[in-house]
């Protein structure tokens, strides 16, 4: 590298721009090696799974997981990572700097993306609107996220459950679990995983690391999935119907327990009320013989279920655990809170 070239990082001048997509760079080679994504370009090849990648440091990247090599380690935590583009966003959680600033509301932000769609929000830019359903959505990225619950495409079939999936990186994972294969274990507490994405989920409970932060709100999560379904809550979007009585859920598992009530195969000896759940009907005979077998402690007050205690307790002690994740206001109560969250979706 030249000295001037070398000048150029420091200055951080960016004189080199892609003639496609404008984006500027400090050095020649890197505007070469980003026109590949445009040409969609991917010569260099694993040789293990046979993945391609447009340039030769992302393909030395992958080619470390198959050796579970992490040759990049945090000086704060020890944890290890395959590049060194993923150390440095770690570490930003450490030191908490946030480098990127909001020109309408002064608000930073550690990465770009975060910035780029909390801006979004600003100028009510919704470029993005589903085909299927006309649904707007602030950028891409929230679209495509959202097309998946129509029905995207999975090609790839796993011949032993026939489970499909969108990719065949995800297939192989998934067969780990039919060999039932756990050589991934955690040095903290000994627990075996089938695969290293698995146990790097796993390394958060420990670490209490939370790198998925939602953009409207900041709430951080420790995995993928739970920022998903928070998302859903501020979108209104519930895209699971139930095929009994058409209501619609945000999640699987509000789907599954609405299901349940359809079904009640739970029956009263007594005076033959069905319920979705044992427990239900067991709680239930308690009313026949008034059996209350849960006593608060402080005024002698007697519950028959647990649950009706322990709402009880919160009227001594005025705690408020139910917290709203828009406008940071306390309840005593869940149903208060999704009673009072309605009005933030209707505004």
């Amino acid at each position: 590298m030249s000295l001037n070239t070398h000048l150029h990082l420091h200055s951080n001048e960016k004189q080199f721009r892609c003639p496609i997509c404008n984006k500027s760079f400090a050095q020649k080679y890197r505007v070469n090696r980003h026109l590949h994504v445009h040409n969609n370009e991917k010569q260099f090849e694993c040789n293990i799974c046979n993945k391609s990648f447009s340039n030769k440091y992302y393909r030395n990247a992958h080619l470390r997981m198959h050796s579970n090599e992490e040759s990049f380690q945090c000086p704060v935590c020890n944890k290890s990572f395959s590049n060194k583009y993923y150390i440095n966003t770690h570490l930003l959680m450490h030191s908490n700097e946030k480098p990127l600033q909001c020109d309408i509301c002064n608000k930073s932000f550690s990465r770009r993306p975060y910035l780029v769609r909390h801006v979004g929000l600003h100028v009510n830019e919704k470029p993005s609107n589903c085909s299927l359903c006309n649904k707007w959505f602030p950028n891409k990225f929230y679209l495509r996220k959202h097309l998946s619950m129509h029905g995207a495409e999975k090609p790839f079939k796993c011949s032993m459950c026939d489970k499909s999936f969108s990719g065949k990186f995800i297939l192989r994972r998934h067969i780990l679990l039919h060999n039932n294969e756990k050589s991934f274990k955690c040095s903290i507490c000994s627990k075996s995983f089938s695969n290293k994405y698995y146990l790097h989920k796993h390394s958060r409970v420990h670490s209490n690391e939370k790198p998925f932060k939602c953009y409207i709100c900041n709430k951080s999560f420790s995995q993928k999935i739970y920022i998903d379904k928070h998302v859903r809550l501020h979108l209104n979007e519930k895209p699971l119907n139930c095929p009994l009585c058409s209501k619609s859920f945000s999640q699987k598992t509000y789907l599954d327990k609405h299901v349940r009530l359809h079904e009640k195969p739970f029956k009263c000896s007594v005076c033959d009320k069905t319920f979705p759940y044992n427990a239900s009907l067991i709680i239930h005979l308690r009313s026949h013989n008034n059996e209350k077998p849960f006593k608060c402690s402080i005024c002698n007050k007697s519950f028959s279920q647990k649950s009706l205690l322990t709402k009880h307790l919160r009227v001594h002690s005025n705690v408020k655990p139910f917290e709203c994740c828009i406008c940071k206001k306390l309840f005593s109560r869940k149903f208060n809170l999704k009673t009072h969250l309605l009005v933030h979706s209707n505004k």
